[in-house]
């Protein structure tokens, strides 16, 4: 089975977004991943310290096939270094993922699998 990592923002740690709405339509995307025979895993991050630890945490969690990197970290101008730093934290601990990008929370799985 294939392992495809999705790494985004933690939408109840911003301000202004309706964190349950937004975060069933990410766990939604985990059952379309299941739905393809894909094993995939979610880690949501805070904008803090934490992020970092918790991404490499999650990279080393396994071997992934694709990481897919939601736009929510690669969109905002403002998230420049912090997309940076993700994208080096997966050359680190995933070496052998490919990396993926989606355009929406509801295209993960067409993104990964651009890749498998």
């Amino acid at each position: 089975m294939t392992n495809v990592l999705v790494i985004g923002i933690d939408p109840h740690t911003v301000p202004g977004m309706d964190g349950d709405t937004l975060r069933a339509a990410l766990d939604a995307e985990l059952v379309r991943f299941a739905d393809h025979g894909i094993d995939a895993a979610m880690t949501l991050v805070a904008l803090d310290a934490t992020a970092g630890p918790a991404i490499a945490a999650a990279l080393d969690e396994r071997a992934w096939d694709v990481v897919v990197i939601g736009g929510g970290i690669r969109k905002p101008e403002p998230l420049l270094t912090f997309f940076e730093h993700v994208v080096n934290l997966v050359r680190r601990h995933a070496p052998g993922a490919a990396l993926a990008f989606n355009s929406s929370g509801g295209d993960s799985v067409e993104a990964a699998r651009r890749w498998l």
